[in-house]
């Protein structure tokens, strides 16, 4: 892969572009850059304000600004049994952020806050499996009346 060109030839590009040392596909042509890369560094000046790279980051962008974060602090540090659906409803609703169950998790997570079961709350009524797959019945059948 190419290397990036170094900042002293951005700025030497720009100083000569600012003082009127000729059009873009001109001091390409002097520069010996191509006239794509002149393009794009001066929008990348007008847009940022600097002549030096912006630095890459990484990754997925949050959609959830500092305020938001605050307020979901906030929210949990007053109800901390708030689930992930009424955090969502509470962000759709108050910050105006829609983001999936699946982001809010990431979110309490990068926040440092964690879920954690309840050991007072019921177990749940669904009877698990037994090993052969056979249904379990409460009613005892007319084959094992018989044998007793």
């Amino acid at each position: 892969m190419a290397k990036a060109y170094g900042d002293d030839l951005r700025r030497k590009f720009l100083l000569a572009y600012d003082q009127g040392g000729g059009t873009l596909e001109e001091l390409a042509n002097r520069f010996l850059v191509s006239l794509g890369w002149a393009k794009k560094i001066s929008a990348q000046r007008n847009r940022s304000g600097r002549a030096e790279r912006v630095p890459h980051l990484a990754g997925r962008k949050w959609k959830t600004g500092a305020e938001a974060q605050r307020q979901v602090m906030d929210w949990v540090a007053a109800k901390p049994d708030l689930t992930l659906a009424q955090l969502q409803a509470k962000l759709h609703g108050e910050a105006g952020v829609s983001l999936s169950s699946g982001r809010i998790w990431h979110l309490l997570k990068k926040l440092g806050l964690r879920l954690k079961k309840s050991h007072f709350t019921q177990s749940s009524a669904t009877p698990k499996p037994t090993a052969s797959g056979a249904r379990i019945s409460s009613r005892v059948s007319n084959r094992s009346r018989r044998n007793a």
